[in-house]
């Protein structure tokens, strides 16, 4: 019987690869607008990203979402993330 390969992407704030359902996705929408996919199944571009705040901060730091973006991210994105980061952890 074959082995099921599991998927792994890169974070962007710690540029560790993992397995793709430990990491939370960020999605930009045609749009524009972004959001944490929880589900992985939203439509639009995504990033990847580790679920805690030293990696969105090192993410930021580094620019590694404008980079995976192709595009500038406002710094009220990085605010609302770090708030939905913030609340997921509590959780």
């Amino acid at each position: 019987m074959k082995t099921k390969r599991i998927p792994l992407r890169k974070c962007t704030g710690c540029q560790e690869m993992k397995d793709k359902r430990q990491l939370i996705r960020i999605v930009r929408s045609d749009e524009g607008e972004y959001s944490l996919d929880f589900t992985g199944k939203k439509p639009g571009r995504g990033a990847y990203i580790c679920p805690n705040l030293e990696c969105l901060e090192k993410a930021q730091k580094s620019k590694g979402l404008e980079r995976s973006f192709k595009s500038p991210v406002p710094q009220d994105v990085y605010e609302k993330l770090r708030k939905e980061l913030s609340d997921a952890e509590n959780k």
